[in-house]
């Protein structure tokens, strides 16, 4: 059988360059803030007034970014950003892993052990995932004062899994109708129970779906500011409420290397999630799509 190579028109390689052009002019537009951000974060105060946005540093230093971490003044205090961005990674670990590991098994139940109502649940569930945060501040303050853990990391951590099981179970629910359920069927026969069958057959095969999950927890946890500022005392708040301390506090001349290298230490885990694990969200997102 010849093979017919069809080559392309001198139209649609044109078409094609401009399509190229295109997408490299947008990729462009929306990269230059964060290219700004980035070479600001590295000049000298001088350097910034006397020059523009987009000139390159002359003499790059990482002093800022030192001062942003350890000195820079977030209030009243001057202790950087770094003790919030560890109360931040102590608050989205354990939030992440466990919204996930309950919106695995809601998914599971909703699905393989289907009960009478269990769709008018999900249906209700997923009114989760529209509710404006704003509408529940009042009773989540009050719900984590009647726990005693009101203004800690234990009470954001409470909130964060609450708003995030929604998100979740709608995830699993999705990935876990694509599964056969004769699978299920034959593990039920062969004795297993409830936490067996997850365990041995449906978790195994969950690593799309559970990186979808734990990328879009992360990322909504982490840049999370109206809980973080509502729930937590000066101790306990994440870098987000930090971060915007420090821009909002004025100590004499506006420090802006120090703000946005401080900005940058605040983005740099979600921009680290995305660049690595990015293809892997979209891929889970579309794993499920297909019943096969």
């Amino acid at each position: 059988m010849d093979n017919v190579i069809r080559r392309r028109t001198p139209a649609a390689r044109l078409w094609r360059v401009a399509l190229y052009a295109v997408l490299v002019v947008a990729a462009l537009f929306y990269l230059l803030p964060l290219v700004v951000m980035v070479i600001t974060s590295v000049k000298p105060l001088d350097e910034i007034s006397a020059g523009s946005l987009l000139s390159l540093p002359m003499n790059p230093t990482l002093a800022p970014w030192t001062k942003a971490w350890g000195e820079a003044c977030t209030g009243m205090r001057c202790e950087g950003v770094g003790g919030y961005f560890i109360n931040s990674i102590a608050i989205v670990v354990p939030a992440v892993l466990i919204s996930t590991l309950i919106g695995a098994l809601n998914g599971y139940a909703l699905t393989k052990w289907r009960f009478k109502g269990s769709e008018l649940l999900f249906a209700l569930m997923l009114f989760g995932c529209f509710i404006p945060f704003q509408v529940v501040l009042l009773p989540m303050a009050q719900t984590l004062g009647w726990l005693g853990i009101s203004s800690s990391r234990a009470g954001l951590i409470l909130v964060h899994v609450v708003f995030g099981i929604a998100f979740t179970t709608l995830f699993f629910r999705n990935f876990y109708v694509a599964i056969p359920t004769e699978l299920v069927s034959a593990a039920k026969l062969d004795g297993a129970g409830f936490f067996r069958i997850f365990w041995r057959i449906l978790l195994p095969v969950s690593a799309p779906i559970i990186v979808v999950s734990v990328i879009w927890q992360f990322t909504q946890i982490w840049n999370d500011f109206l809980f973080g500022v509502a729930f937590s005392a000066h101790d306990t708040q994440p870098v987000t409420v930090a971060l915007n301390n420090l821009v909002n506090t004025s100590t004499g001349v506006r420090e802006y290397n120090v703000d946005m290298a401080a900005a940058m230490i605040a983005a740099l885990p979600t921009l680290l999630v995305y660049v690595l694990a990015g293809k892997y969200f979209v891929r889970g997102l579309t794993a499920g799509s297909v019943k096969g």
